[in-house]
């Protein structure tokens, strides 16, 4: 067989095949109207992140800041709130009062006279006994505005000590920024929930 031969023989049976390919296409059976459709998939929905912080009775500065995906546990940072005492009426001193704190803001540069860096700024709340407002309450760390650690003891984080504060949620520096990372990623919640 000559090379013109085999070249056009060639090209016949990939033309055949292309068209046979193409009409069993077209020829192939229509679906009836009995045949059932396959289920239409919906993306799921997504689950609500929420923020839990739990007060330990025992020993306050030994508490647990949760990160919820619905009702899956997704993380559990250790945290404290105020200097051990547990009257929540108690301002710079008293741990937080149980509550859904509306979240007003969140920051990783915050420059607050005494707060600074990762911060997330809670509204203010009236405490269990209705006698004090409990205000700027922040869940935040101790370090400087860009986060690094500074050489005093309120830009410093030196251990358990730490996690007290004057009623605020402490965590430590490098928790809040994972917390941050996290939330940044799955939904920030609208609120903190504070249960003891």
């Amino acid at each position: 067989m000559s090379a013109v031969a085999r070249k056009t023989l060639v090209s016949a049976v990939f033309t055949a095949v292309l068209t046979g390919g193409l009409l069993a296409g077209s020829l192939a059976p229509a679906a009836s109207a009995h045949t059932p459709a396959a289920p239409a998939r919906t993306p799921a929905a997504h689950a609500a992140t929420s923020l839990v912080f739990d007060k330990n009775q025992k020993n306050p500065a030994d508490s647990r800041l949760l990160v919820y995906r619905g009702k899956k546990l997704v993380a559990s940072y250790r945290a404290g709130s105020g200097t051990g005492v547990k009257n929540d009426c108690t301002r710079n001193k008293g741990w937080m009062p149980n509550g859904n704190w509306k979240i007003r803001s969140k920051s990783r540069t915050y420059g607050g006279r005494y707060i600074k860096g990762y911060a997330v700024y809670l509204q203010d709340m009236t405490c269990s006994k209705g006698t004090t407002k409990r205000r700027e309450m922040f869940i935040h760390s101790e370090m400087n505005r860009d986060g690094s650690q500074g050489r005093t003891e309120a830009r410093r984080w030196d251990g358990a000590s730490d996690y007290k504060s004057n009623g605020c949620v402490k965590v430590s520096p490098t928790d809040i920024k994972k917390m941050f990372r996290l939330l940044d990623r799955i939904g920030w919640p609208t609120h903190l929930r504070v249960v003891s």
